[in-house]
């Protein structure tokens, strides 16, 4: 069996998609850029050169220095699955970070966004 095609998908590609729909609810770059740095552990640097250097989004997530431990926390469905119950984990984390990117496009404090 094939792998979904989102696995091989560069993340650069996706990226602009995340801040672009941030954007056009009031959010901004930084706000997505927090999100996947809480999520993932990179830092800002780590982060743009992850995307410059066009990694697909399994590479991008086998070489997340650490996926937050408050993960787990984050529930609810996303293209009409349960993020809490997607078994193959990378794609749990890939629906994790459309989940979280969604909740800021609603409007959801930042706070609870990152499980604080």
């Amino acid at each position: 069996m094939e792998p979904p095609k989102i696995f091989t998908t560069p993340f650069a590609s996706v990226y602009p998609f995340y801040v672009q729909k941030a954007e056009k609810k009031g959010h901004t770059k930084t706000e997505v850029d927090t999100i996947i740095c809480w999520l993932t552990g990179y830092n800002p640097q780590a982060l743009t050169q992850q995307i410059d250097n066009n990694n697909d989004f399994e590479t991008f997530f086998i070489q997340a220095p650490r996926i937050n431990p408050n993960a787990s926390k984050i529930t609810g469905k996303i293209c009409g699955y349960r993020v809490e119950e997607i078994e193959d984990k990378l794609m749990q984390k890939i629906r994790w970070l459309d989940k979280l990117i969604d909740e800021l496009a609603k409007g959801k404090s930042m706070e609870k966004i990152l499980r604080k």
